[in-house]
Formats: C-alpha cells, sequence, structure tokens
C-alpha cells in the first residue's frame, strides 16, 4: 500500500500535469486504494490506508484541487463530484498516533470549505451531482459534528440558502434530517449557539419559502430537535416569537397538518412553560426581597428606636430652654420697669426737696421755667422730625423729577434726531454709482446715447489718443468723484453734530428753566449742571466773579468808570450770546448761567 501512495503523491507532484489529469489520477488512486483496503480481512486495514492518506499529503492535494475554479476543468463537473465523496470518505475514521489538533481544527474545516465551495458551484448546474456533494457533506457532518457551526455561517452555505430553487431547498433541509436521524448523538453534541442556527435554518425556510415539501421538511426537522433535545429546544424556541401563528396562518391544509399541530402544540407549551417558570422567578425575587427588607428592618429597629429618644429628649430640652429664655426675659423687662419707677419716685422727691429749699415766690417761676423747656425740648424735636422729613421727600421728589425730565429729554432729541435724519435722507439726491449707465435702458435708447457720444467725439477730439492716457484720466476721474462724495458724507455728519448740539444746549436750557432753588439744591444737583466744554465753563466762572466782584465794590468806586459796562443791557447780552456761541451768562440776582 505504500508504493502505492508513494506514487500517487510523486505523479500528483508534477507539474507538467493539469488539474483535469490530477483529479482523474486522484479518483483513480483513492478508488484502487480504499478498494484494496475493503477487501482485507482485517477491520483496521482501511482505518489505516485513510490515516496513511492523510499523512502522505495525498488528501491536501485534494482540497487544493476541490478548492480550485471549475471551470479550470473545461466543464467535467463529474470529477469533481466525485473527488468529493471520495475525500470525504477518506475523511472519517481517520485515526493518528500524534495529537490530531492540526487535523480537527485546520484541516477538516479546509475540506468543509471546500466541499460547500463545490456545492455552490453545482446547485445550478447539475442536481444530481450537487446532491452527491451535499451527501458528502453529511457524512463529514456525521462523523465529525464541530463542522456545524462552520457550516451554518459559511459564506458558501449562504448563497446555497438564498438559491431560489425548490430542489436546493429540499436537498438542504434533508441533509440536516439525515444527518439527525442517522447519529442519535449527533443533536446533543452540538453547543446551543450551533443548535440555534440550525433552528433559524429550518424556521429561516419556513418564512421564505411557500412550498409544501420544503416546509413538511422544515416541521419535521423541528419535530426531530424536539425529540431529541426536548427542554433544551423548548428555551431556544423563545427567540422566535409568532411562529405558532405562522404555522397556523400559512402551512395549514399543506398534508402535514399533524405535524403543524404537534410543533404548535410543542411551541406553546413552551410558551407556558416560560410563562410559569417567570411567575415562579418572580415570586422567589418578591420573597427574596421581602425577607431582606424584613431583616433590615428588625435590623434597624433599635436603631430608630434609639434616635426617636434622642429625637424626643432633644426637642423637650429646647422646650425647657425656651422656657427659661422666655422667663429670664419677662424677669429683665420686670426689673427695668422697677428700676424706672424708682428713679422716678426718686427725681420726684429730690424736686420736692428742691421746692421746699427754695422761697415761696420763686417756685412758681421755677415751674413755668421747667415748662418752657420741656415745651422747647419736644418742639424742636418734633420740628426737627419733621423738616427732616419734608427734606428727604422734597429731595426725593426734586430727584425724581429730574431723572423723569432728562429720560423725556433724551426720548425727544431721540425722536428729533430720527426725524431730521429722515427728512434729510428724504431732500438729500441719491448717490450716482461709480459706473456710467442707467438701468432699464432700451435698445433704441442705447444706440440714440451711443450715437450721441460718438458726435461728441467727433466735434470735440481728445489731445490724448493712446489708451494709457485714456486709462489715466479715467482713473484721475474716478478719484475726483470718490473724493467729492467723502467731501459730502463728512459735510453731512458736520451737520448732524452740529444739529446735535443745538439739540443738547436747548435741552439744558430746560433744564435750567426747571432748575429747583437754590434753598434745596445739593451737590449731586450741582454737578447735573455743569457744562462738559472747558472754555466755556471757564468764561462763564470768570464772568460770574466779575460781577460778584462788581457788586461788592462801594458806589463811589464805579464813578470812576468812564465806560462802564451795563450787563443788563440788551445789546450787551446780545454781544455775548454770540461771543459765547448761543450761551448766556445773567448778572443780575434772578438770573443764573444757562447754557
Amino acid at each position: 500500500m505504500e508504493p502505492l501512495m508513494s506514487e500517487l503523491k510523486r505523479q500528483l507532484e508534477d507539474e507538467n500535469l493539469n488539474p483535469e489529469q490530477k483529479v482523474n489520477l486522484l479518483n483513480n488512486g483513492l478508488n484502487k486504494a480504499l478498494n484494496m483496503a475493503a477487501v482485507q480481512t482485517s477491520s483496521s486495514a482501511l482505518i489505516r490506508v485513510k490515516s496513511q492518506l492523510y499523512l502522505s499529503g495525498v488528501l491536501r492535494h485534494c482540497v487544493r484541487l476541490l478548492s480550485l475554479d471549475p471551470r479550470r476543468l473545461r466543464g467535467n463537473w463529474s470529477a469533481p463530484a466525485t473527488l468529493a465523496q471520495l475525500t470525504s470518505s477518506c475523511c472519517v475514521g481517520v485515526e493518528l498516533d500524534e495529537p490530531s489538533e492540526a487535523f480537527h481544527r485546520l484541516f477538516l474545516p479546509s475540506v468543509m470549505d471546500a466541499l460547500l465551495s463545490l456545492a455552490s458551484q453545482l446547485m445550478r448546474r447539475s442536481e444530481s451531482l450537487f446532491r452527491k456533494v451535499m451527501d458528502s457533506v453529511g457524512w463529514l457532518l456525521r462523523a465529525h459534528t464541530q463542522l456545524t457551526t462552520q457550516v451554518l455561517s459559511s459564506a458558501h452555505y449562504e448563497q446555497i440558502q438564498m438559491c431560489d430553487d425548490v430542489t436546493v431547498s429540499l436537498l438542504c433541509v434533508q441533509m440536516w434530517i439525515q444527518t439527525c436521524t442517522s447519529s442519535s448523538d449527533f443533536l446533543s453534541g452540538l453547543s446551543d449557539d450551533s443548535a440555534l442556527l440550525l433552528l433559524n435554518e429550518a424556521v429561516g425556510q419556513l418564512a421564505v419559502s411557500s412550498e409544501p415539501e420544503v416546509g413538511g421538511a422544515s416541521v419535521r426537522l423541528i419535530l426531530l430537535m424536539a425529540s431529541q433535545l426536548e427542554l433544551r429546544l423548548q428555551r431556544l424556541l423563545r427567540s422566535f416569537r409568532g411562529l405558532d401563528s405562522l404555522l397556523d396562518k400559512d402551512w395549514r391544509g399543506r398534508g402535514f397538518d399533524e405535524d403543524v399541530d404537534q410543533l404548535i402544540a410543542l411551541i406553546q407549551s413552551g410558551e407556558s412553560t416560560a410563562c410559569a417558570e417567570r411567575v415562579q422567578a418572580a415570586c422567589v425575587i418578591q420573597a427574596a426581597w421581602r425577607s431582606y427588607q424584613t431583616r433590615r428592618r428588625v435590623k434597624s429597629l433599635n436603631r430608630a428606636v434609639s434616635t426617636l429618644q434622642r429625637r424626643y429628649r432633644a426637642r423637650r430640652r429646647q422646650q425647657q430652654q425656651q422656657k427659661e429664655a422666655q422667663h429670664w426675659e419677662e424677669e429683665l423687662k420686670y426689673q427695668v420697669c422697677v428700676r424706672r419707677q424708682q428713679a422716678r419716685r426718686e427725681f420726684h422727691q429730690k424736686q420736692r426737696q428742691l421746692l421746699q429749699l427754695l422761697p415761696a415766690d420763686q417756685v412758681q417761676s421755677y415751674l413755668q421755667e421747667c415748662e418752657r423747656r420741656a415745651a422747647v425740648l419736644i418742639q424742636s424735636a418734633w420740628r426737627g422730625f419733621r423738616e427732616r422729613r419734608r427734606y428727604n421727600n422734597t429731595h426725593r421728589h426734586t430727584l425724581r423729577r429730574t431723572h423723569t425730565q432728562q429720560q423725556a429729554a433724551r426720548t425727544l432729541q431721540r425722536a428729533v434726531r430720527h426725524f431730521l435724519q429722515k427728512q434729510r435722507a428724504a431732500k438729500t439726491p441719491p448717490t450716482p454709482a461709480f459706473w456710467i449707465g442707467q438701468n432699464g435702458l432700451t435698445d433704441s435708447r442705447r444706440a440714440e446715447l451711443k450715437r450721441q457720444v460718438e458726435e461728441y467725439i467727433a466735434v470735440h477730439p481728445s489731445s490724448r489718443t493712446c489708451r494709457e492716457e485714456c486709462e489715466r484720466l479715467h482713473e484721475e476721474v474716478q478719484l475726483l468723484l470718490l473724493s467729492e462724495l467723502q467731501r459730502g458724507e463728512q459735510q453731512r455728519r458736520e451737520e448732524q453734530r452740529t444739529e446735535a448740539l443745538l439739540a443738547h444746549t436747548h435741552t439744558q436750557l430746560e433744564l435750567l428753566r426747571d432748575a429747583p432753588p437754590l434753598s434745596v439744591v445739593t451737590a449731586t444737583d450741582a454737578e447735573s449742571f455743569l457744562s462738559p466744554s472747558g472754555p466755556v465753563s471757564a468764561r462763564a466762572r470768570d464772568a460770574h466773579n466779575a460781577m460778584l466782584q462788581a457788586s461788592r465794590l462801594p458806589w463811589w468806586r464805579t464813578l470812576a468808570d468812564t465806560d462802564p459796562v451795563d450787563t443788563s443791557d440788551p445789546a450787551h447780552l446780545r454781544e455775548l450770546e454770540a461771543e459765547l456761541g448761543g450761551l448766556y451768562v445773567g448778572g443780575s440776582a434772578a438770573a443764573g448761567v444757562m447754557f
């Protein structure tokens, strides 16, 4: 047997052979080796031959050829299907002396991936060959249960599932049914994730397909899983809510109503069991929580009693302290009243003794003098209180009126400025654009203007004929126009500033006219009437000082003045007003400084 395998391996390593020749060579070699091992009487001969095929590397060549694109085999699809069947048969029953982790974790997944890839290529080409490859996959799954998760999550198997062919879907479901039927330990050896994937496969076929054959096979697969998994399947079926309504609505009257009724009863029993389990779990949780609360309440009972006693004692101590404080306060008031009575009694006794020492004719005058002093003291206190209250009321009223007048003046000034600005904007002609042209010109008007320009140019020829001179002249004109516009804007700003100063002056004049008398004016009121202009304030102060000095001079000193200045002369007042720009400086007692 070893010379045969060595010769087969040597021929496979020949680079002159194409993939089709290698596939045929492998089919013949594997058939010959398996037939020779089957003829022998020893039961371990076949297992030994399969192990030697793996160790010699022949099976790796099989996997490599199965992974190739079948189109490289020139359309010969039967040879790869036969090779897949032989490879799957050789992978079942292999026993290795050394650790077989590489065989189970690396080699077998590569074999399964190659088989699924070939099946996805054959599912639309040949039904018999596809069935043959899927039988190989099922045979390998029955021997190695750990490959179930790989098959259900493989991308090639997803392509097979997405096929619209009824035969393909039916073959897939039948493969799982045969696998579960042939091996009673297949489903029990699956993990929960693998079993959930297989259940998802069957439920997906029920939800997608509408063929009775596929639906019946899917229902039988779920019932087969229920018979082997029992409680595990009921727990997994909770993930598929609405499955019983789907079965009752879409799969009744298709020829397998008994299976459908059995599956619906299984699902509903699982739901009732789950509901009972949830109720029992809720009862257990509630009982545990109530017992915990009771134990916690019992443990904290002593602490609650001590806290209650401590708070009660603190409250009683606080009430006692309040009673003592109230008692001492009443005692203090009583002592004060007693001492006042004693002091008043002593004062009256001393006054009586003094009256006894005075002569009789002076007693009446002394008593009248005491009454007069008491009346004066009372009247002075009352007048002081009344004047202070009147002054506070007057000052508050004056400040309020001044603030109201200032707010009204600001409002009026703002309204007047806004009105004047609108009037000036209405009277000011619109600023012409920097470019030449008008909006809305018609073609005839544009032609007429062009003709007039050409006539003017013909009558008044320009001395500057070159383009550079014309451009320079155009730039100069634009700069002159811009400067003229800026000058006009500056003039408008000056006019606005002048009008604002005039409005401010008129406002101040009105404030001075309504000023309070000097008897009640304060420093704050005086500061509000100070002029913000330094020169104007200085000239007003000098004029006021000169007027005061002239009023203090004796009458005979004024006779020496040859040209006295009459401050009350209207001509003189107009000169001062013209000099100070609308400022009037009065010199009489009734006049003040107004601006």
